[in-house]
């Protein structure tokens, strides 16, 4: 005999009833600075796929680290009743580096609570993604009414490039009807969202040349280019007077369907006064469906050590955000013609490829898709959620849709536009939490009941 499913009110007093363990574990998690980039401890990498392990055995899952020449990843499995669907919860266990501690309010990696939102770096991003899942599990317990595969990554924000080839080798243990990619963010706070594009992402970087060694700048000053300057002046193309990006070549529309009033993205943007916004039309296509471009660093003398000389290099960092529709190969071939062809004053240029992603659009359409709409509204009380584009990037969206390809994808999140996910001070609105895991769990209640025909899990 079918085990019945938990009641909506069933379910909210289990969610309630373990959101204090939830939390406790999840100031744990915060605690493990796990970095996946290089030149930082990937020990700790290491312990946070061992906590994160340890989480999952606790709910019942039959749990393994797993890799492929890169970060440990972790995957859970618990099989499906009798006829029900297969739910794949995904989330990733690292976190980006703090960058300058002195803009910190506390220590990054002791999780301290002010007005109502818990402060430590991945508090929203993505630890809190990972407690979702399981505070969605501990709140069935033994009545889970779908199978259940937990797949945490560990190198997410470092690229995820071992993030294929682990899906490949495990393809048949990840197949499932309905992807849960907790890694995303809410409309704002008290309005769910469900994200339906993200731009993908081309990073590189360009180096120009102007002299084989340094000279003294009283000397050849005035004659001789300076490669700083000259890396001044080329990036200086890269945009029109209006702040648009000036690529040629790059994908770009507008028709984002949601409006954001000016003064409330100033606000949650942190723009300084008298600072204008980049570019041209509505707020959101900007962020949504037109190319960015953004200077990240530059490898230059630091002014208190520079020496009255000039610069024979000058490097720097850049990222594209490339709109849905665009493809990162010609987007990067784009990007290399223009930084060539605009060359200042024969400057050498050489441009160095870092790592792309593809953008995404996901048609949020059909049972599975109206069973996290319910939820959703459940969780807020009433609150309709609303479907968003994102700006950044989750470029293993289009490999899940690729391998996947009859599987619903719903990209949800727990952050909301004051986390500062990446930034100093990142920090989750713990009231948000609270609805996004009682979301979470009256989701998998709710794709049990909506079911699903048994070949869609199919690869």
């Amino acid at each position: 005999m079918t085990t019945p499913i938990l009641s909506e009110s069933e379910v909210r007093a289990a969610v309630e009833r373990e959101l204090p363990g939830v939390r406790a574990d999840l100031e744990r998690l915060v605690r493990i600075p796990g970095i996946a980039f290089e030149g930082f401890d990937h020990s700790h990498v290491e312990r946070s796929a061992e906590a994160v392990a340890e989480l999952l055995r606790g709910c019942g899952l039959d749990t393994r680290i797993v890799r492929s020449g890169g970060q440990p990843a972790v995957i859970g499995t618990k099989a499906a009743p009798p006829g029900a669907p297969t739910v794949l919860l995904y989330a990733h266990h690292d976190v980006q580096p703090v960058g300058d501690l002195s803009l910190w309010e506390s220590d990054p990696f002791e999780p301290v609570e002010r007005d109502g939102r818990l402060y430590g770096r991945g508090a929203a991003d993505d630890k809190a993604g990972i407690m979702a899942h399981v505070a969605a599990l501990r709140a069935f317990g033994d009545r889970l009414p779908v199978g259940v595969v937990l797949f945490i990554e560990g190198e997410e924000e470092y690229g995820s490039d071992s993030l294929e080839r682990l899906l490949a080798e495990h393809r048949d243990d990840l197949a499932s009807d309905v992807i849960v990619i907790a890694d995303s963010t809410n409309w704002d706070v008290g309005v769910p969202a469900l994200t339906t594009s993200l731009r993908g992402i081309v990073n590189c970087f360009v180096e120009v040349r102007t002299l084989d060694h340094a000279v003294h700048s009283g000397m050849f000053g005035g004659a001789v280019p300076d490669a700083l300057t000259a890396l001044v002046k080329l990036l200086g193309t890269l945009h029109d007077e209006a702040g648009d990006v000036a690529v040629d070549g790059l994908v770009g529309r507008e028709g984002a369907s949601v409006d954001y009033p000016e003064d409330r993205f100033r606000a949650e943007a942190g723009l300084v006064d008298g600072a204008t916004l980049f570019g041209t039309g509505r707020i959101t296509d900007r962020l949504w469906t037109k190319p960015a471009l953004a200077i990240l660093g530059v490898d230059a003398p630091a002014t208190g050590e520079a020496p009255n000389a000039l610069v024979p290099s000058a490097k720097a960092k850049l990222s594209v955000r490339l709109a849905p529709g665009d493809d990162p190969k010609k987007a990067y071939a784009a990007l290399t013609a223009h930084l060539e062809r605009h060359a200042p004053w024969g400057a050498q240029v050489s441009v160095t490829f870092e790592h792309d992603g593809a953008p995404c659009v996901i048609d949020a359409s059909g049972p599975m898709f109206d069973a996290a709409r319910s939820a959703f509204r459940t969780a807020w009380d009433g609150t309709d959620p609303v479907d968003i584009g994102v700006g950044g990037s989750i470029p293993f969206i289009a490999t899940f849709q690729e391998m996947f390809p009859r599987a619903a994808i719903l990209v949800t999140g727990v952050e909301d536009p004051h986390a500062r996910a990446h930034g100093p001070n990142e920090s989750l609105h713990l009231g948000e939490f609270a609805r996004v895991c009682l979301a979470e769990a009256l989701l998998l209640a709710r794709v049990a009941e909506a079911g699903t025909a048994p070949e869609v899990s199919k690869p």
